[in-house]
């Protein structure tokens, strides 16, 4: 049985996979592996988010649930002047982060293993990017968005996006209890797809 994404340590048999993607104009080379999210390729809705995501050039961003690092990766060919932190709960896809930033040669970034924000306690980003570990249940996602507030600096945003069929009405209500009704907008749509800007406002 394979293993869950979501999870510290995967027991199943490494099997790597590279492959290209295409992702904003921008070409990645990318190996992923057993034990991942979405091992087969970048899925639709890291495409949604990173197709419509708005990274200022010298932005500090963090890719919360990185995987093996697509989302992050292209946030930070987007903020050459700025720095992306790409973290994750599971081992094997911060490994396979850290070697598909070094065969992109895209250096303004690091790595850290961390369940949610563990790993990133006393730091604050101007831009966090989340497709959320549905997979990992409803306290789990809402946790995230609830501590995501603590780690945006003032005028910061969140990015992120959710299927229709996993909850993304749900969300958007346990986002608007966070951040204010006013500072959450639907910025796009796609496929089932929606995703979500929620902003800390400026104190």
């Amino acid at each position: 049985m394979n293993d869950h994404y979501y999870t510290n340590k995967p027991t199943s048999a490494s099997n790597r996979k590279a492959f290209d993607a295409m992702l904003r104009g921008l070409n990645l080379r990318l190996t992923s592996d057993a034990g991942v999210f979405s091992r087969d390729g970048v899925d639709y809705g890291s495409r949604v988010l990173i197709e419509h995501m708005e990274i200022p050039r010298d932005a500090n961003v963090l890719d919360i649930g990185c995987g093996y690092g697509p989302i992050g990766l292209i946030a930070a060919r987007l903020a050459p002047q700025g720095h992306v932190k790409l973290i994750d709960i599971n081992e094997r896809a911060v490994e396979l982060a850290t070697l598909n930033a070094k065969a992109n040669g895209i250096h303004n970034v690091s790595f850290a293993q961390s369940d949610i924000f563990s790993g990133v306690r006393s730091e604050t980003f101007d831009v966090i990017l989340s497709n959320p570990p549905i997979r990992a249940g409803k306290a789990v996602v809402h946790q995230l968005f609830s501590e995501s507030r603590e780690h945006l600096n003032p005028g910061g945003s969140i990015w992120v996006v959710i299927q229709n069929k996993q909850g993304a009405q749900s969300a958007r209500a346990k986002l608007e209890e966070i951040f204010g009704e006013e500072e959450v907008v639907e910025v796009g749509k796609d496929k089932g797809f929606r995703l979500y800007r929620c902003r800390r406002k400026q104190e």
